[in-house]
This record gives structure tokens, sequence and C-alpha cells, in this order.
């Protein structure tokens, strides 16, 4: 099979999809003539590039309220720095994903695990996570509507999230701050706080060129961040006063 005879059979699946919003891995091998082991491969390279969404047995058409609205495709670079931090999750571990245009990044990754029980504050990450062809357990907070950071936070958020424990939080930032630690512009940071409370790890998800932007609001402080992934594009030497703080630095390659 050529290069563009592949392409051609995966713009024909999408075509497909787009027409039927449901496709099954059957129904595609009958009618691109291919195998169905072809057809899956297809399928995973598809997700990763968030073009669709696996489902058991088959594909679903990314749900509205992420391609359309506000959402935006995320950059090779964000990819990348999801890629390596999905590499952290085990199966059956509980984790918190907080809203963010880099974490959603995550979500094709969990595909792979097995057992998980996701907590999350954003409609997006929710409605991308139950459509896993997993069917990971999900759980969401409640709360207050935040139209800046498009998620929910609030008092009622903060007591649903310390009724549970976690194994992991996976957080975003719009700053790095090399004394202080991760920086935002929302001053909504309470639940951030609450939500690095109840887990046992924090990762902190982030490129490089938010590295010393000036920013008033500490969201949290390095003795709290566990890990910190992000692109090698980071200065060496940034790196190197970070994992003084004692965190842990993961590269990933960094893509314009």
């Amino acid at each position: 099979m050529t290069k563009r005879n592949t392409q051609q059979r995966r713009h024909a699946i999408l075509n497909l999809l787009n027409k039927k919003g449901e496709v099954s891995v059957d129904e595609l091998a009958v009618r691109l003539e291919t195998s169905e082991v072809t057809i899956r491969k297809d399928l995973t390279l598809l997700e990763k590039n968030g073009l669709l969404f696996r489902r058991y047995g088959g594909a679903i058409s990314v749900p509205q309220d992420i391609s359309q609205g506000n959402y935006r495709p995320l950059s090779t670079n964000k990819q990348g720095i999801a890629a390596a931090a999905a590499g952290l999750i085990r199966d059956h571990n509980r984790v918190i994903i907080d809203s963010g245009s880099t974490t959603i990044g995550l979500i094709p990754h969990l595909n792979d695990k097995r057992g998980l029980l996701v907590m999350t504050n954003s409609l997006q990450l929710a409605n991308a996570i139950q459509e896993l062809e997993n069917e990971p357990t999900l759980l969401m907070t409640g709360g207050t509507w935040d139209p800046h950071s498009e998620s929910f936070q609030g008092k009622v958020a903060e007591q649903v999230l310390r009724s549970y424990n976690f194994d992991q939080l996976f957080i975003g930032a719009d700053g790095l701050d090399l004394q202080r630690g991760t920086t935002t512009f929302n001053e909504l940071t309470g639940l951030s706080k609450v939500m690095a409370d109840v887990a046992r790890t924090v990762v902190v998800m982030l490129e490089s060129v938010k590295l010393g932007r000036i920013i008033p609001n500490l969201e949290l402080p390095w003795s709290q961040i566990h890990y910190l992934v992000t692109d090698d594009a980071l200065p060496a030497d940034a790196a190197a006063q970070i994992r003084k703080q004692g965190v842990e630095v993961i590269l990933a390659p960094f893509t314009e």
C-alpha cells in the first residue's frame, strides 16, 4: 500500500464518519477493501490527531462542543507534551484532569488504560471521556460555571473533590515562575489548590514559552508539584533550577 493510498483511505474514513457520525471497523474494512487490522491502525492514528474518537468496534465523530466553539485543535507541541504526560498514568489509576487546552490532549491516550476513574471540572473533557472505547468511570465536580476558564469552580466543586482521593492530578498553567511555581490569569485558584491537596501526585503540563511570564496570581507552589512535563526548548539552567525544587522534569521533543 503506497503512502498516497493510505492517505486516500484515511480521508475516505473521515468523509464517511462526517456523513454518518459513527462507523464500524467491519463496515470500513468491506467498503475500503482492506483488513480490519489496517482499519484499526487508521482509527488509532486519526484519534491521536484529534480527528475522531474510538468506540468499541468502531469510531464516532468528535462531539460538536469540542470540535466547534472556542476549542482549537492542539498544536503538535502540545500533543507531544500530552503524550509524555500520559506515560505517567497506569491502569486502574484515579486521576483528576483539570480544564485546559493542553490537558485535553491526554484524552486519546486514555484508551490505552484500563479501569480508570477520571474526575474533571470541564464539560469538554467530560464529553470526550464518555466517548472513549474503554469507558473509564467519569466523575464531574459540578459547581459554579466560570466562563473565563470554561470550567466549574467554587465551593461546591471543592466539597465534591474533598470526598475522594486520587493518584494523580494533571493540570496546566498560564505561566511558570522559577521562584514561586505556576501562575495564572484566573483569580479563581481555590479549586486548583484543592485538586492538588487530594492527589498524591501533581503533574503540571505546559509549553516552555510560558516560562517567565509575569502573571500576578500564584496557582501552585513548587512544594505541591511533583512533575513538570514540558518541551525540550526549556533552557537547561531553568530545568536545573526546577529540579532543585524537588520537581521531576520530563521533556517532550519541541515541535513548531
